[in-house]
C-alpha cells in the first residue's frame, strides 16, 4: 500500500487539458511540448504547495489527493490563475470521499465521481461536488443538479469563481435511468461499442446475447458516454412492458414527446418531427416483439437524423444492421462484480477460491452473479456453490439452447427454489405487472406484505426504483412460467380489478385539486393500464375496458394522446358484455376526443349514440352533457335547427340535476355554444363558480377559456385577456397541451382585435405548433384563420391569401361550416388584403399548388417571419 497518500477523508483533484489535439496541430509538436511542460510545472507546483500528493498522471491529465478540501480548492484556484494568460487551459474537478488505498493508489466510487465532474467542465473552469463544497467556507456558484455519464443519481455541482462558461457537458437531454449500482468492467466492450456508435454508416446497432448477459447495462453506459455527439439527446425507450408490436412507434413517440395525428400515419409524423435531429435512441428488450416489430424499427432506422441502438436476444435481420454480440464477463471482471455485490450485502465479505469457482460455474453472467451474490447475506460462497452445483449440472445436461441461457435459467430456478412458499408465490404473481408498480398495487395484486417484498428485493429478484418496484424481463419471464392456468387467471383478474379501480379514482382525481399529481400517476401507470385493457378485451370484459379507457379520458385529452384513447375506447365499445351505461360513458368520451381533433362527423355520431344509451340507462347528466356537445358540433357544421333542438332537450334535463359537478359538466358545453343565448355569460360565470367550488382545475381552465371567448364576442378584448391568461397559466402548469392551444389561440385572436399583429402572430404560431403536435385540425384551422388576419394587418397580403386558402380547405375537409362569430371580423381583415392585391393577383396566388395542411401553413408563416426579421435588421 502506498504510504505517501492521504488517508481517511480525501479530496481528489483531477485536471485535463481542453482541446489538446487541436492545440497540438495548431502549435506543432515542438512548441506544444514546451507549453505542455510549462503547464505540468505549474500544476505540480500549485498542488504540491497546498499539501497535494500526485497520485497519477496520464498524458496531459493529473490526479492529486489532498488531506483537506480547502487546500485542494486553493490549489485549483492557483493553477487556473497561473495558466490563464497562456495557451493551455485545463478543466478541474474536485470531489471528497473516503477511498480505499492500494499499491496502485486510490480505489472507489469517489475517485470515478471526481473524474466525471472534471470531464463535464471547460478549460479554465473549476467544478466542485456538493461533498467538497460542504467542507469549505468560500462562497461557490451553484450550477444546479447534473446527470453524469456514470448514470448515477444527479450530482449538485458548484463552480469556483463567477466566470461565464458554456453549459456543462452533462446528460441534460436524456431519460436514461439512474443505476442503483456502479458500472464495473467491460472496458473493451465499451470501447468497441463506442467505436460502432461513432461510425457514420452504423445507423442501427443491435446488442445481442441471452438474457442476463448485461446487454441493457452495457448499452446504457455506452449511450451515456456517447452523449456529447448527440446534442438533441440520448433517449431510452423500454420495450419490455409492451405486448403489442404495433405500440413500438407509439412508445417512441411518447418518449420523444411527438404527438400522434389522427389523419396521418405515425411513421410520417415521426419522420417530420425528427428530421435532421442528432439524437441517439436506445430501444431496450425487443426480442419478445419480433419479428413483427422489425418493420417499426426499420422505419425509425430510415429517419433522417436519429441513430438507433437496440438490445435483443437475437438480431433483427434488417439491412444495414450492425450486430454486436455481448460476451460474458472475463474471469477477473466476474470476480470483481461478485466481490463488489457481495461486499454490498456483507461488509466483511472477502473473495476466496470458492468465489472464483462459483463465478466460473455461473459462466460469469452478470445477472447470475448478481443473484448469487445477493445470497451472501446468509450463505457463504462455499455454501452457495454446494447448493447451486447440482441444479446447474442438471439443467445443462437437459436443455439444448445456448449454454449461457441454460446457466441463467438454472440460477434463477435455484434462487427461486431457496424462497419460502410465500416468497415463491409473490415472486410468480409479481410477473403480471407491465413495467413497474407501486407498493399498494403489489400488496393488492400479489396478496403480500412489505416484509416479503423486501426479502425479494434483498435477493435481487425484484428491484426498487424510488417508490416503485420492477422485475427484470428475464426474471419476469421465468416468473410467468411458474403460474399454472388457474393461478394466472386469478392474478390477471386481481391486476385488472386493481387498475379498473385506479381508473375510477383517476376519473375523480382528474377533476379535483390534485389534477397534476393524477396526470403524473396515470403517466406512470400507463403500461399497466394498457395491459389491463388488453387482457380485458382478450377475456371479453368490455365493461372493464370501457371503465379504464374512459376513466382516464382527461389524461388522453391533456397529454395529446387522443388517438390512442379513441382506439382503446372504441375497441372496448365493440366488445361483448358492454351495458347501456358503459356505452353512454364510452361514446361520450370517444366523441369528445374526436370533436377536439376536428373529426366532427364521428363526434356527432358518437354524441348521438351516447345520448341514446344514456336515456336508456336513465343517466340524465350524461344525456344532458352529450346533447349539449351535440349542439356545439351542429353549430360548427352549420346545422342550426338541430343545435336548437339539442339545447332545448339538454336544458330540460339540466333542471333535474342538483349535483354541482353534474350541473357544471352540462353547463360547460352549453355556455360555449355559438347561440344567441341571453344567459350565455351568466352560464359561463355559474360554471366557473361551480368548478372553483369542486376544485376541478382542468374545467376551471375550460371555463376561463369560454368566458374569455365570450368577452371576445362581446368586443371586450381586455376582459378576455385576463380570463385567457389565467386559463393558459393553468394549462401550462398541468402540461395540458390541449387547453393551452385553446387559450393561447384565443389570446392571439384578442391581439388581432387590438391590432397588435406581431404579438398575434407569435401567439397564434404557438397555438398552431401545439395543434400540429396534437393532430387537432379544428383548433388548428382557427389558428390559421387568425394568422391570415394578422398577416393582413402586417401588410403581407400574399401570405394572407395563401393562409386563407389553406384555412378554407381545411375547414371544408373537416366539415366545419364556420369557426364562430369572430369569423366576420377576421374575414374583414382578410378581405382588405385581397382588395389591395386585386382579383387578378389573388387568383394567381390561389392558383399556386401547395398542400392545404396545418404543416404547410406553419411553414409559410415561419418563412414570412424570418424574411420580415431580416428586413427589419437591414
Amino acid at each position: 500500500m502506498r504510504n505517501d497518500l492521504p488517508t481517511g477523508t480525501v479530496t481528489f483533484l483531477f485536471t485535463d487539458v481542453e482541446g489538446s489535439t487541436r492545440l497540438l496541430h495548431a502549435l506543432g509538436e515542438e512548441v506544444y511540448a514546451a507549453v505542455l511542460a510549462e503547464h505540468r510545472e505549474i500544476v505540480r507546483s500549485a498542488c504540491n504547495g497546498k499539501g497535494g500528493v500526485e497520485v497519477d498522471t496520464q498524458g496531459d491529465a493529473f490526479f492529486f489527493g489532498f488531506p483537506t478540501a480547502p487546500g485542494a480548492l486553493a490549489a485549483a484556484a492557483s493553477l487556473t490563475d497561473s495558466l490563464a494568460p497562456g495557451q493551455i487551459h485545463v478543466r478541474v474537478g474536485l470531489h471528497t470521499g473516503t477511498p480505499l488505498v492500494t499499491d496502485e493508489g486510490y480505489v472507489g466510487d469517489d475517485v470515478h465521481r471526481a473524474a466525471r465532474i472534471a470531464a463535464v467542465g471547460h478549460g479554465g473552469q473549476v467544478l466542485v461536488s456538493a461533498a467538497t463544497a460542504s467542507l469549505v467556507e468560500l462562497e461557490l456558484k451553484d450550477l444546479g443538479e447534473h446527470r453524469l455519464k456514470d448514470l448515477s443519481a444527479p450530482e449538485r455541482v458548484y463552480q469556483l469563481g463567477d466566470g461565464s462558461f458554456p453549459a456543462l457537458k452533462s446528460l441534460y437531454r436524456t431519460n436514461l435511468p439512474v443505476s442503483a449500482t456502479p458500472f464495473l468492467g467491460r472496458e473493451r466492450e465499451l470501447s468497441e461499442v463506442a467505436e460502432l456508435l461513432s461510425a457514420a454508416a452504423a445507423r442501427l446497432l443491435t446488442l445481442t446475447g441471452p438474457g442476463g448477459t448485461g446487454k441493457t447495462r452495457l448499452a446504457l453506459q455506452a449511450t451515456a458516454l456517447a452523449a456529447d455527439a448527440y446534442p438533441d439527446g440520448v433517449w431510452w425507450i423500454p420495450l419490455a412492458p409492451l405486448r403489442d408490436p404495433a405500440l413500438v412507434l407509439r412508445q417512441t413517440a411518447r418518449t420523444l414527446d411527438v404527438i400522434e395525428q389522427p389523419d396521418r400515419p405515425l411513421e410520417d409524423v415521426l419522420a417530420e418531427m425528427l428530421s435532421g435531429k442528432r439524437m441517439l435512441l436506445l430501444l431496450d428488450n425487443a426480442e419478445h416483439l419480433l419479428p413483427d416489430a422489425a418493420s417499426a424499427i426499420a422505419a425509425l432506422r430510415d429517419l433522417d437524423g436519429p441513430k438507433l441502438v437496440v438490445t435483443s436476444r437475437e438480431r433483427l435481420r434488417l439491412s444495414g444492421e450492425h450486430v454486436y454480440p455481448v460476451p460474458q464477463l472475463t474471469a477477473p471482471e466476474g470476480l470483481d462484480l461478485f466481490t463488489a455485490r457481495g461486499a454490498a450485502v456483507d461488509p466483511a465479505f472477502q473473495a476466496s477460491p470458492a468465489v472464483l469457482e462459483l463465478c466460473e460455474r455461473l459462466d460469469n453472467l452478470p445477472l447470475a452473479l448478481e443473484l448469487a451474490a445477493a445470497r451472501c447475506a446468509v450463505l457463504t460462497p462455499e455454501q452457495i456453490l454446494d447448493r447451486l452445483g447440482d441444479r446447474l449440472d442438471l439443467l445443462k445436461g437437459g436443455r439444448d439452447s445456448d449454454p449461457r441461457q441454460q446457466t441463467l435459467r438454472a440460477t434463477i430456478a435455484w434462487s427461486s427454489g431457496l424462497l419460502d412458499p410465500d416468497e415463491r408465490d409473490v415472486f410468480a404473481r409479481f410477473a403480471v405487472f407491465a413495467g413497474s408498480a407501486p407498493l399498494d398495487a403489489v400488496e393488492n395484486v400479489c396478496a403480500t406484505d412489505v416484509e416479503t417484498l423486501a426479502s425479494l428485493v434483498d435477493k435481487s429478484l425484484i428491484t426498487r426504483d424510488g417508490d416503485r418496484y420492477r422485475m427484470l424481463e428475464t426474471i419476469r419471464e421465468y416468473g410467468v412460467e411458474q403460474l399454472d392456468d388457474d393461478q394466472r387467471a386469478e392474478v390477471i383478474e386481481l391486476h385488472g380489478t386493481y387498475y379498473e379501480r385506479l381508473a375510477h379514482d383517476a376519473e375523480a382525481g382528474l377533476r379535483g385539486p390534485d389534477t397534476a399529481a393524477w396526470l403524473a400517476t396515470v403517466e406512470q401507470e400507463l403500461p399497466n393500464l394498457r395491459a389491463a385493457m388488453a387482457r380485458a378485451l382478450e377475456r371479453e370484459l368490455g365493461g372493464r375496458a370501457v371503465h379504464i379507457s374512459a376513466g382516464v379520458f382527461r389524461y388522453w385529452q391533456a397529454r395529446s394522446s387522443a388517438t390512442e384513447g379513441r382506439g382503446w375506447i372504441e375497441s372496448a365499445l365493440a366488445a361483448n358484455s358492454v351495458t347501456e351505461s358503459d356505452r353512454a360513458v364510452g361514446f361520450l368520451s370517444s366523441a369528445q376526443l374526436a370533436f377536439f381533433q376536428g373529426d366532427l362527423a364521428v363526434a356527432q355520431e358518437h354524441y348521438r349514440q351516447a345520448s341514446e344509451a344514456a336515456a336508456a340507462a336513465r343517466l340524465a347528466a350524461v344525456e344532458a352533457s352529450a346533447l349539449a356537445y351535440l349542439a356545439w358540433v351542429a353549430i360548427e357544421r352549420g346545422e342550426r335547427e338541430a343545435a336548437v333542438a339539442s339545447v332545448e332537450r339538454s336544458v330540460a334535463l339540466l333542471r333535474e340535476l342538483s349535483d354541482p359537478w353534474e350541473r357544471s359538466e352540462v353547463l360547460l358545453p352549453l355556455s360555449a355554444t355559438e347561440l344567441e343565448l341571453s344567459t350565455r355569460s351568466a352560464l359561463g360565470e355559474e360554471v366557473l363558480r361551480l368548478k372553483r367550488e369542486t376544485g376541478d382545475i382542468i374545467s376551471v381552465s375550460d371555463s376561463l377559456n369560454n368566458l374569455g371567448w365570450d368577452a371576445l364576442l362581446a368586443g371586450e378584448p381586455e376582459r378576455a385577456i385576463a380570463k385567457l391568461e389565467e386559463a393558459a397559466a393553468i394549462a401550462r402548469e398541468l402540461d395540458d397541451t390541449f387547453r393551452l392551444s385553446l387559450a393561447v389561440g384565443n389570446l392571439g385572436l384578442a391581439a388581432v382585435m387590438q391590432e397588435r399583429y406581431l404579438d398575434a402572430r407569435e401567439l397564434l404560431l404557438e397555438a398552431l405548433r401545439l395543434t400540429i403536435r396534437r393532430g387537432d385540425r379544428r383548433v388548428g384551422s382557427e389558428a390559421v384563420h387568425g394568422l391570415a388576419a394578422a398577416a393582413a394587418g402586417l401588410g403581407d397580403d400574399e401570405l394572407c391569401v395563401r393562409l386563407n386558402r389553406i384555412q378554407r380547405e381545411l375547414s371544408a375537409a373537416a366539415g366545419i361550416a364556420r369557426l364562430g362569430p369572430l369569423d366576420e371580423q377576421l374575414y374583414n381583415r382578410v378581405q382588405l388584403a385581397r382588395d389591395r392585391l386585386g382579383a387578378e393577383q389573388v387568383a394567381a396566388v390561389e392558383a399556386e399548388r401547395r398542400e392545404s395542411t396545418l404543416d404547410a401553413a406553419l411553414e409559410l408563416v415561419e418563412a414570412g417571419r424570418t424574411t420580415s426579421v431580416a428586413s427589419a435588421k437591414e
